[in-house]
């Protein structure tokens, strides 16, 4: 996903402040366009809107949501000057000055970092441009880079307390095309999550709609890794989340959740205590404070050698940590009496640390308290959280000792879950560690009963198969008839087969594994059709709907319906899985800011990779059939190599020149 850059400048020929004339069309596009470009942005030019409406609402919009902007000031244009002021109003940074030849230094930004490029008779200098040009872009990248440094905007440096405005609220003028895209966008994520398919998520969260909405894009993604427990893969996205914006609470809340979850409680403790430092009211994380007690806690008794007596004695005897949690968690409900979460835990905490240690220090307080997370549960109006509330009513009817109403409670909780295995199996977990120290039998036991009934309904994660290994191929098609520069001639079949047949077996491919690629003539189908007789299973995953694939990859190939025939007889084979089809799992091609989709077969690539890995680092293998060239664009077997080479793997390469 690439960074967002918005051109402040004149177009057509214009006087620079000496009177010469300079023509600002040639200056951006043969300088300032390419050096955003070398240093990786889109670019987008004021006068190169094309859309209808009001073209200031557009440029207001640009202007606040852009990662970038680049002000030309050569000339003294009253346009290009208020665009300058109205980001420097609107944004602290992400300001980039650059002129050619002034007879003057203008006072305001007098002090502000500029680049001046060369000029010739009013165009670049062709001896200065090659430099101009790479000197430019190591200034955007340098600006990028100290995102969170000092204001450069002089309105925020003067105004230290003033507060950039809440832009991700502003839903005006193109916001709300960009807005209903990510809409779009975040319900794939959603589905992808509930599917268990995070091989899509991780496609997705590169393909943000708005690149200003990346942190929300990554803080999203990561979220959903989350809640399906892929710890790794979460990590990746929230730290990214985080270097962008380190000041972004709920990107680092998050952060801190993952590294708890992948058991690095020292460094989850440190991101919360930061926090808490800078944000001392902050529920949210009083709250994941307590969640981290509360796991420390456990985790010194619950041990899987110990006996329930064993565990129950260790329990109370930890009764320092126990209080420590339920200290953050109590915390926590007294910033925010409407926070039920982090009131129940204090409650049931509570309750834990007088059964245990016979104690009565938190009675009071865990009555009156009762009522208030009561009420603050029945009043929760947000669907997507009822399953949240109705079982903390749930966990309430534990402690006052009613199995009836237990089972009751529950039951309204789970039928507001969306079959979300996840979340049910979350507080079945949480129940059994209560039942594990002995915690009120009876009410807890009818609990994991509801739970337990409901769940039998569904199929864990944890049960669908794993493969020993995966084994990811990219190869090349068979030539077309008449292709000027032999690559997979025909008449090669057999050895190419008869290659990866061997490397297969090299490999020790058996029927516990699984295979993935495309279905392409040629080296994808010969790999599929010797993984069948292999008894692997396949997956294939098309960049394009079936009858656009078989147009563009299956028959432009010498004997291509006879490929074709092929295609259809492994597809429909028993080991084949049904296709995964790109434009009707992920949506649409992305787009860049110029309206250019991206490449189908280079998502593709991604997408099998990231399929790949989502099974595991260490049971990837890739294998491919290359003669080592380029030449087959962005979304061919080159472009694979890099992108499993970028993050390590297994790799097999046939190296076609060696083999005819």
């Amino acid at each position: 996903m690439k960074l967002h850059a918005f051109v402040a400048m004149p177009f057509g020929t214009k006087p620079d402040t000496y009177g010469k004339p300079t023509d600002f069309d040639l200056i951006y596009s043969s300088l300032i366009k390419p050096a955003l470009e070398l240093a990786g942005l889109d670019i987008i030019r004021a006068d190169e809107e094309k859309g209808a409406g009001d073209i200031l609402v557009d440029m207001f919009q640009e202007l606040l949501m852009a990662d970038l902007v680049l002000v030309d000031l050569t000339a003294d244009n009253p346009n290009v000057w208020y665009e300058l002021g109205v980001r420097h109003a609107l944004r602290s940074r992400g300001v980039v000055l650059v002129n050619g030849p002034r007879a003057s230094k203008p006072f305001d930004i007098y002090t502000n970092r500029k680049y001046t490029y060369a000029l010739s008779n009013g165009a670049p200098d062709p001896a200065r441009l090659e430099t101009d040009i790479r000197k430019i872009a190591e200034m955007t990248r340098a600006t990028l880079a100290e995102w969170h440094g000092n204001p450069i905007s002089p309105v925020y440096s003067l105004l230290p307390n003033l507060v950039e405005p809440d832009w991700k609220t502003l839903r005006i003028g193109k916001a709300r095309e960009f807005w209903a895209n990510y809409d779009d966008w975040a319900a794939l994520i959603e589905h992808a999550r509930k599917a268990g398919h995070p091989e899509d998520i991780l496609v997705l969260a590169d393909e943000a709609p708005v690149t200003a909405l990346r942190v929300e894009a990554r803080l999203k993604a990561g979220k959903a890794l989350l809640k399906g427990r892929h710890f790794n893969f979460a990590l990746e996205q929230l730290e990214l989340a985080c270097a962008f914006d380190p000041a972004n609470v709920d990107a680092a809340r998050q952060h801190g959740v993952c590294l708890q979850r992948l058991g690095r409680l020292d460094d989850a403790r440190a991101i919360y205590k930061k926090i808490l430092a800078e944000h001392p009211s902050d529920v949210e994380t009083w709250s994941l404070l307590g969640r981290l007690d509360k796991d420390t806690w456990v985790e010194a008794w619950n041990r899987k050698d110990s006996s329930a007596e064993q565990k129950r004695d260790d329990a109370g005897y930890e009764d320092a940590l126990l209080l420590m949690a339920i200290d953050s968690y109590a915390t926590a409900y007294r910033h925010a009496p409407g926070h039920y979460y982090s009131g129940i835990n204090a409650v049931t905490l509570m309750h834990l640390y007088r059964d245990l240690t016979g104690k009565p220090r938190f009675d009071a307080e865990a009555a009156s308290m009762a009522g208030g997370i009561a009420w603050a549960a029945a009043c929760q109006q947000d669907e997507s959280e009822l399953f949240w509330a109705k079982a903390t009513l749930g966990d309430l009817s534990i402690l006052q000792g009613d199995p009836l109403a237990v089972g009751s409670a529950y039951k309204a909780a789970i039928a507001c879950a969306d079959k979300d295995w996840f979340a049910l199996d979350s507080t079945l977990s949480q129940l059994r560690l209560l039942a594990a120290i002995g915690f009120a039998p009876d009410t807890v036991a009818a609990g994991i009963a509801t739970f337990e009934r409901a769940l039998a309904r569904l199929q864990p994660p944890e049960q669908e198969w794993q493969p020993e290994k995966v084994f990811l191929f990219s190869g090349h098609m068979i030539d077309a008839p008449g292709r000027k520069e032999a690559r997979f001639p025909a008449d090669k079949e057999a050895i190419a087969a008869a290659a990866i047949d061997k490397a297969l077996a090299d490999l020790g491919a058996s029927d516990k594994d699984l295979a993935l690629t495309q279905g392409a003539s040629g080296g994808d189908l010969l790999f599929a059709e010797a993984c069948i007789a292999r008894n692997i299973k396949v997956q294939l995953l098309l960049p394009l709907p079936e009858p656009d694939f078989i147009e563009h990859s299956i028959l432009p190939a010498d004997g291509g319906e006879v490929w074709r025939k092929r295609y259809y007889t492994l597809r429909d084979n028993p080991l084949c899985q049904p296709p995964r089809v790109m434009p009707e799992v992920l949506g649409p091609l992305p787009k860049d800011s110029e309206g250019k989709e991206m490449n189908p077969f280079e998502r593709c690539n991604l997408w099998l990779l990231y399929s790949t890995l989502a099974k595991g680092i260490a049971r990837t293998r890739f294998l491919c059939l290359w003669n080592g060239g380029g030449g087959d664009g962005p979304g061919g077997t080159e472009h694979m190599m890099k992108e499993v080479k970028k993050r390590t793997g297994q790799v097999t390469w046939l190296d076609t020149r060696k083999m005819w």
